[in-house]
């Protein structure tokens, strides 16, 4: 698992000022912009001594932001996470599922599920090891995905 989780739930996009949907080349010029505006040696020396600490905790956050962000694979485990919380807000979980339940799509390497809507549940192989709740392509519904042992 990855170290940020440790850390307190924080919208590293919202530090960055930048959308989630932002591509890497965003996210790099919105980091660069902030850190230098925030960086301790660019602050004058007749600012408030309350002041630079903010700014040095500003600082802080968007080197911890940039940390996850600026790294692809960290991003994508981040934005999973992202996902999955607003998964849990959406709703309550409509059944539990194991994996081995799923049927295995050779054509897009997806496991998927069909919905009683008649929409599908889908994940990837990759995502399955991540996540958790998967939600409907079709209605609100979302299952919560279980693993043996």
């Amino acid at each position: 698992m990855m170290a940020f989780e440790q850390i307190p739930k924080k919208d590293w996009y919202s530090i960055l000022g930048a959308d989630p949907s932002a591509n890497m080349s965003d996210l790099k010029q919105k980091y660069q912009k902030l850190i230098l505006l925030y960086h301790p040696d660019k602050q004058s020396a007749d600012v408030p001594a309350g002041t630079v600490e903010e700014c040095i905790q500003k600082f802080i956050e968007i080197d911890q932001a940039w940390k996850i962000l600026g790294n692809e694979e960290t991003k994508k485990e981040y934005d999973l996470q992202r996902q999955e919380g607003d998964l849990r807000n959406t709703g309550p979980v409509d059944a539990q599922v194991y994996l081995e339940e799923m049927c295995w799509n050779e054509g897009d390497h997806t496991f998927s599920l069909s919905c009683r809507c008649g929409g599908k549940y889908s994940v990837s192989k990759d995502e399955a090891e991540e996540v958790t709740l998967i939600s409907c392509d079709t209605c609100s519904l979302i299952i919560e995905l279980l693993h043996y042992g």
